[in-house]
């Protein structure tokens, strides 16, 4: 009994360690960390930044708008970041931009003074940035993940080292999810005492606040507000299904399109977050869910996210709004009275669907991708509910749950990194980008 509670307790320390607020796509905010954190050891006026990041970050930073800007792209965010990052924010790096510094960081990429280069090497998230003010210059390299800094260099001397991760490295979080099986993640969702998954309450507000600017404003692609008119109109209907897919598309609408606010991630991604949290949370109104359903539901959510993309690489050609989806269709399935057999075959269900989507990087084409993977969850709900899941024959989908989920790490490691290569080789093609 002691085991399990202990590892229940890990369990929970995993899942408050993959869901925490970031402003701004995570992989350029990587960027403005470490351009921040350069900057605060050179000190006084930038006059130039050189960028050196993996060409996983540089394609998930090529269209997305950098928040507080109208601007997209790594040059951008890594001067953002050096003018007035906060180095002690994390993720949340951008949360003070003003005006000022916005026009002093573009003056800077106008003036050619920031230079973005692929790193050498093959890792998939490193954020390297070069700070130079005042004869002097600072480096800072962050590497293997979004806020996990191995390198800080003044004027050419180490002041502090860690080695990099390997490839093939992951986190002690990691470990243990990929540990798990999906019975014990649903378990320790339904036993965790209230306080500790009281957090997800504010996963609830930021991604809430997030939608609520998406439907006012249509930033982005302005997909959740089109089809929330779509309903307007009548060429949609209104139900349980739409509300999900509307609300969670508009809130990364606001995301991708620069809107300055937090959003609570999971696995490293606002986007992720986003598809884990607002279909929970429209479901819960829904029903009318009290506060422990709710946050049950939304730990559930998350934590099935968390579990399917520990089998997953940081950062690859398979979009991760799917594998977020399977959490989300796991909290909707247990709000609408289902067991943990009825999450298994929700989850199963999801596998058979929308696994195949890939990431051809962070953009406002992400909300539409978020709205696939959202319709996908309700389906596979709808189907969960009345005992339908994909046979062990089918695809990618096995008979055991666990199987399934190592089988979708497979094929987005192994058997998608060609397709990643080729991705960004006809993003970096296109006429604009040359």
């Amino acid at each position: 009994m002691q085991d399990e509670t202990q590892r229940r307790r890990r369990i929970i320390e995993a899942l408050h360690h993959g869901v925490v607020p970031a402003i701004g796509c995570t992989e350029p905010v990587s960027l403005a960390l470490a351009a921040a954190r350069a900057a605060r050891l050179v000190g006084g006026v930038v006059e130039q930044v050189e960028v050196r990041a993996s060409a996983n970050l540089v394609k998930n930073a090529m269209a997305v708008t950098v928040p507080g800007t109208d601007l997209p792209g790594p040059a951008i965010a890594a001067a953002l970041g050096a003018v007035c990052g906060d180095p002690e924010a994390g993720l949340e790096v951008l949360g003070r931009v003003a005006p000022g510094d916005v026009e002093q960081a573009r003056a800077l990429v106008d003036a050619g003074r920031v230079d973005v280069q692929l790193a050498d090497g093959d890792e998939l998230l490193r954020a390297e940035v070069a700070v130079h003010a005042g004869g002097r210059s600072a480096r800072v390299c962050i590497a293997g993940g979004h806020t996990q800094v191995v390198r800080e260099e003044l004027d050419g001397r180490c002041l502090v080292e860690r080695p990099a991760p390997a490839a093939d490295e992951v986190d002690e979080h990691t470990r243990l999810l990929r540990s798990c099986t999906l019975r014990e993640v649903h378990q320790a969702a339904m036993g965790v005492p209230l306080e500790q998954i009281a957090f997800l309450r504010r996963a609830a507000e930021l991604n809430g606040e997030l939608a609520r600017r998406g439907l006012g404003e249509a930033p982005g692609l302005g997909v959740g507000a089109r089809l929330q008119a779509a309903v307007e109109s009548g060429l949609d209907a209104e139900g349980l299904r739409s509300r999900m897919v509307t609300r969670s598309a508009a809130a990364a609408d606001a995301r991708m399109g620069g809107v300055p606010l937090p959003a609570m991630t999971n696995s490293g991604s606002g986007n992720q977050g986003i598809t884990a949290t607002m279909p929970v949370v429209v479901a819960a109104q829904h029903v009318g869910a009290d506060d422990e359903q709710l946050l049950r539901a939304l730990a559930l959510s998350h934590l099935v996210a968390l579990r399917v993309h520990a089998s997953l690489p940081v950062l690859s050609a398979f979009c991760a709004a799917a594998s977020a989806g399977m959490g989300a269709a796991a909290g909707v399935c247990h709000l609408m009275g289902g067991g943990y057999e009825a999450v298994e075959r929700a989850v199963q269900t999801m596998a058979g669907d929308t696994v195949g989507m890939v990431c051809d990087g962070a953009s406002p084409g992400c909300a539409l991708k978020v709205s696939s993977a959202v319709s996908s969850a309700h389906g596979a709900v709808v189907l969960a509910l009345q005992g339908q899941r994909p046979a062990g024959t089918c695809g990618l989908v096995f008979d055991r749950v666990e199987d399934t989920i190592d089988g979708l790490g497979r094929m987005a490691g192994q058997g998608m990194a060609a397709t990643d290569r080729e991705i960004l080789q006809i993003m970096m093609g296109k006429p604009d980008q040359a």
